[in-house]
């Protein structure tokens, strides 16, 4: 009996230091992981042109019809001041990351700045028009490639809808649009310029708070996506995280107002645009 015992206390204490090993494992490839990503980032500075790539938050769409203060508009405000005298701005409303390298966006007729075919072979036309002279590049994507999976009447979402969604998106970021934009930003092997990509707020949070955790992940893809070739400027947190309910959404959106519109107002494009300018430091 004595003998079963001990062999048994010894068994459990093997277990428990087997999990812990793993722990600590895990932990540190992790943290080896997270620090080599981080450090594969360094920041170059604001450059002669800003560049604007994304959606409807990208082009500054606002349901008023007032497309002239967006986040895009706000942070070259601030990037005047350190010697950029344009902004480009790519940015199409209703963009999904297919559209943006396959095109097919939308609305494509809203475009603030005029070219032909896809989002991505344009931009990257932009900067090889303009080596070394073109940063930041700033983009937000993948809110429409997910949007459809979620049931705003019913509050329910089509969890393998948005797993397939959400594996797309990170292969279109991951191995087209990221990847891209990098190179044509190296000049003669030197990065010329610095990528942001901004995650989301959850417009939908107060109305289905069973969406947030879904928008969490989407916003851990797009961190993980970015890791390397850029910088996440969390807006997710800026605009009140998890918070339910959580006043900011009618404070820095339309969802409270007549038009019940997820897009950002002024003040939210400028909390988007701060978020910008202190994830880039300049």
């Amino acid at each position: 009996m004595l003998e079963k015992t001990f062999l048994r206390k010894q068994f459990l204490l093997r277990r428990l230091a087997t999990s812990l090993l793993l722990a600590m494992l895990l932990f540190l490839t992790f943290s080896v992981g997270a620090a080599s990503a981080h450090a594969q980032v360094t920041l170059v500075g604001p450059k002669q042109h800003y560049l604007a790539v994304g959606d409807s938050l990208a082009f500054g769409f606002q349901p008023d019809l007032d497309f002239s203060h967006g986040y895009a508009d706000y942070l070259y405000s601030n990037l005047k001041g350190h010697g950029t005298t344009s902004l480009a701005n790519f940015a199409c409303p209703g963009e999904t990351s297919t559209t943006m390298i396959k095109g097919g966006c939308p609305y494509s007729y809203l475009r603030k700045y005029p070219y032909v075919g896809d989002q991505l072979d344009a931009a990257l036309l932009y900067l090889y028009l303009n080596p070394g002279k073109v940063s930041p590049v700033t983009l937000d994507i993948g809110a429409n490639d997910i949007k459809g999976s979620l049931n705003t009447s019913t509050c329910a979402t089509d969890v393998a809808s948005f797993n397939a969604e959400l594996a797309q998106l990170d292969v279109n970021l991951t191995q087209v649009i990221l990847p891209k934009i990098r190179a044509a930003l190296t000049v003669n092997g030197v990065v010329t310029g610095d990528i942001v990509l901004m995650n989301y707020y959850d417009p939908y949070q107060n109305i289905c708070p069973n969406s947030v955790p879904y928008t969490q992940l989407v916003n851990q893809h797009l961190a993980q996506d970015v890791a390397g070739y850029g910088l996440l400027a969390d807006v997710f947190s800026r605009f009140g995280s998890t918070t339910t309910p959580n006043p900011n959404i009618c404070t820095y959106t339309w969802m409270c107002s007549v038009f019940k519109d997820i897009h950002s107002k002024d003040a939210g494009y400028q909390v988007i645009a701060q978020t910008f300018e202190d994830t880039l430091g300049y």
